[in-house]
């Protein structure tokens, strides 16, 4: 007796899983401190005292802050080192 499967279509649009660019956005939470977050930007990311006020400034005031911008795999890695530094961050497709 053969057990009937139903057809399965495997293919991958890759094109679609690797269109961006991306961003690493990092969200606000009641744990770490405002210095601390601005720390994290200028220490990781190389940003400007400036730079990196303001975007703790948003990160604050409206939730969350775009801090980088390219690659899928470049956002996951920064996105990755956030948490290791305990931030709340996530990867999403610019313009969503």
């Amino acid at each position: 007796m053969s057990i009937a499967t139903p057809e399965i279509d495997e293919q991958v649009d890759l094109q679609a899983s690797t269109s961006g660019p991306w961003q690493t956005v990092v969200w606000n939470d009641p744990v770490n401190l405002m210095s601390y977050v601005e720390h994290v930007f200028r220490e990781y990311f190389g940003h400007s005292r400036d730079k990196a006020h303001r975007l703790m400034l948003a990160v604050h005031h409206e939730g969350h802050a775009v801090v980088a911008e390219g690659s899928r795999e470049q956002m996951e890695l920064h996105t990755q080192v956030m948490h290791d530094y305990g931030l709340w961050a996530t990867v999403r497709e610019a313009g969503s």
